[in-house]
């Protein structure tokens, strides 16, 4: 077993007064404080500047979703490379008219020609050109208009004003209704007040933990730092990276959530010191020697765990990861350098304020801690059945996370009241379910290939219907779009994907001598998908591995970082248990439909990352306790005692700030939010209180055993403070 005990420092009223040697984050918070104005001040320049280049330059955020070495990349690079017009992605304008379309001819036509010369546009097609553009009683039909670029590299504002342009078409007998990923994209793009919502959440509970709006604000202020640096930094970087749309919301919560987080541990810890009799200085150099240790490596665990989403490869995801990365390296900078500064400011009025309620608690009789001591020594009494008890209800939330089916949202996942998933509904009215996910099959062998292609998609089992094989410009390549019998979201629909890659196109390949390719959107979805889920068991290896190293080396110790990766393993699969079960199978009324294929990776690096703050900052206060007495079954309970109040308000803070996201109008980011509240719950409420104790206790001194040729191995990093004078 290794131990140093001996080696850190007691806490205490006595060891709050006389403080030890300053260790590097100590010395760093003495400089801020002694600076405190210049520090101030450095940071409003760093942001302002930041922020006004950001300004200045402007955004870049493009999405990435391209997917190397699959069918339907192949298939758009081809369409691409002989310029086909089915390279660009398409907007359906659904017109539908009760008394038949033939009377509304003359409003239809020219509201198109409108259309046709509006930018971004390439090409339109008309209903009255196309006999299967119009459904059998005539009444619902579509025009489709082909961008010239992928939806998501779509400017808004063309997009804007083509459904202006269309929807001014309409009257008392002719209702028109837009379709399509850009259509959608736009819509999405104009609600969420996620971020206000949250910060108003996170302050409210902080009031309630320090009963002071001045105290409370200081952490808030800080991750708003933090966040508004990252904010302008991930601007200018989206010129140089690929940085997905959709990342600045993420980012901006993840950071509020975890920004809050770090500055509530270090200003608790602060807190405690005055309490145990601290001068104001010698307070904020303990808290940032002890907390802001814990908070410096739990930031460096979050950053592996997200750094680890680059393993996967896949665009559209690795700068996500890098963007929500460099916020936790901000929010670190912010709760090291910025706090100590704004404490030094506001010390005064804070110390008065925290002796005033210390002095309130003691004439009352009431002991800090006392409720968390009191249940941590109720799980030691009984370990194994309070083990068992949480353990069954985490395994109970995680089952429906075993049929969990990734894919992505469509129309038919949208809110009934907008124009995408009106015209869903018409076109699965008019043409079937399958309509508004065709497959685009693609050709390569000449006209006789392609006819065979046509032939052979009509009589495949699930196909409804399979148009004529349209040419690209050079007739090189030719495209069959094939309209399945199931919606894009059903799992018939993926079968028949697989169906035609494995089973039926690679005879006709065979027959033709030509080359066949299935592609579009739908095809795309399935692809991404099956490239995530082939591809989490690398990366759930790197991030486990690297963190579990990481508390190898901070504690010292073989157990707990596998106790560690196990129990937060545990708490992800229960969230997206409790995932599927609302968005998959539709409960409490929420429209069913598959998980976006982003979602496991994605609660899976920020939760595992997050869940190692309230880790090292309960543990290396058991750590810090044993060192101290050498007693385990009081360290264990110190430990609980010490840090529950804290850890729960920090968890009461991430999730309400992560709640938030259920405000947005994006499914991807409503799913992302829930899973992430759920995850931080279960880990503070379940794990930290129950689970976390009764295994300590069962462990013993087992817990801190290193098999001494790792120990010669790892490197000695301390999370407590140095001792000495």
């Amino acid at each position: 077993m290794s131990s140093t005990r001996g080696s850190t420092a007691t806490t205490g009223p006595a060891a709050g007064r006389v403080p030890p040697r300053a260790g590097l984050f100590g010395r760093l918070a003495g400089w801020s404080q002694r600076r405190r104005w210049g520090a101030l001040l450095l940071w409003v320049l760093l942001v302002v500047a930041i922020t006004a280049g950001a300004q200045a330059a402007g955004s870049d955020y493009r999405n990435d979703f391209s997917l190397p070495g699959t069918d339907s990349q192949a298939a758009a690079d081809l369409l691409t490379e002989h310029g086909s017009l089915q390279a660009g992605d398409s907007v359906q304008i659904v017109v539908h008219s009760p008394g038949g379309l033939d009377g509304v001819r003359g409003r239809v036509e020219p509201m198109l020609e409108r259309v046709r010369g509006l930018p971004g546009v390439a090409d339109v097609r008309s209903p009255y050109a196309d006999a299967s553009a119009v459904s059998r009683e005539r009444t619902i039909g579509y025009a489709t208009v082909t961008l010239d670029g992928k939806a998501e590299e779509a400017a808004a504002e063309d997009v804007t004003r083509i459904i202006d342009t269309a929807q001014a078409a309409e009257t008392d007998g002719l209702r028109v209704e837009l379709g399509g990923e850009a259509i959608r994209a736009v819509a999405e793009s104009e609600g969420g007040s996620a971020e206000g919502a949250g910060m108003l959440a996170a302050l409210v509970v902080l009031v309630l933990l320090f009963g002071s709006l001045v105290a409370a604000a200081l952490p808030l202020l800080t991750a708003v730092f933090a966040v508004g640096g990252a904010v302008g930094l991930i601007t200018l970087a989206s010129h140089v990276f690929t940085v997905a749309d959709f990342t600045p919301p993420i980012m901006m919560l993840v950071g509020l959530g975890v920004g809050v987080d770090y500055a509530l541990l270090i200003f608790y810890r602060y807190r405690h010191e005055l309490i145990a009799g601290a001068d104001r200085g010698s307070a904020a150099q303990i808290a940032l020697d002890a907390a802001g240790r814990t908070v410096f490596f739990a930031g460096c665990t979050v950053i592996i765990a997200l750094l680890g989403l680059v393993a996967l490869g896949l665009g559209a995801l690795q700068g996500v990861a890098l963007a929500v990365a460099l916020t936790v390296l901000t929010t670190m900078a912010a709760s090291l350098t910025l706090l100590p500064a704004l404490l030094a400011v506001f010390g005064g009025r804070i110390e008065r304020h925290v002796r005033k309620r210390a002095a309130k608690a003691e004439s009352k009789g009431k002991v800090e801690g006392a409720r968390w001591r009191a249940m941590a020594s109720a799980v030691q009494r009984r370990p194994l059945p309070a083990l068992l008890v949480a353990v069954a209800a985490l395994l109970v939330l995680s089952a429906p996370a075993l049929d969990l089916r990734l894919g992505f949202a469509d129309a038919g996942n949208d809110d009934p009241s907008t124009t995408s998933r009106q015209a869903y509904d018409l076109l699965a009215e008019g043409f079937g379910p399958g309509f508004s996910g065709p497959l685009v099959v693609v050709a390569q062998g000449g006209q006789d290939a392609a006819q065979q292609l046509r032939t052979t998609l009509t009589g495949t089992d699930g196909i409804a219907a399979a148009t004529p094989p349209l040419p690209s410009r050079d007739r090189e390549v030719f495209t069959v779009i094939a309209f399945p019998e199931t919606s894009p979201q059903d799992e018939g629909t993926t079968d028949l994907v697989h169906t035609l890659r494995e089973d039926v196109l690679p005879p006709l390949a065979d027959r033709t001598g030509g080359t066949y390719l299935v592609g579009g959107p739908t095809a795309a979805t399935q692809d991404f998908a099956d490239t995530v889920s082939a591809r989490i068991p690398l990366f759930v290896a790197i991030v486990v591995g690297l963190s579990a190293l990481l508390l190898a080396a901070v504690f010292r110790s073989l157990l707990i970082p596998v106790k560690a990766a196990l129990l937060n393993l545990l708490s992800i699969a229960a969230a997206l248990g409790v995932i599927t079960a609302v968005f998959q199978y539709g409960w409490f009324g929420v429209q069913p439909g598959p998980i976006e294929a982003f979602i496991p990776v994605m609660i899976f690096a920020i939760v595992f990352g997050l869940s190692m703050d309230y880790e090292v900052f309960l543990v290396s206060r058991i750590h810090e306790e044993w060192e101290r007495t050498g007693d385990h079954g009081r360290a264990v309970r110190e430990g609980v005692a010490a840090t529950g109040r804290v850890i729960t308000a920090a968890a009461a803070i991430m999730i309400v700030v992560f709640a938030a996201f259920i405000l947005s109008p994006s499914r991807m980011l409503q799913q992302f939010g829930l899973g992430l509240a759920v995850a931080i719950a279960l880990d503070a409420v379940v794990i930290r209180c129950l689970i976390v104790p009764a295994v300590m206790q069962m462990l013993g001194r087992r817990a801190w055993w290193l098999p001494a040729p790792l120990a010669r191995l790892l490197p000695k990093v301390a999370l407590e403070r140095p001792s000495g004078p």
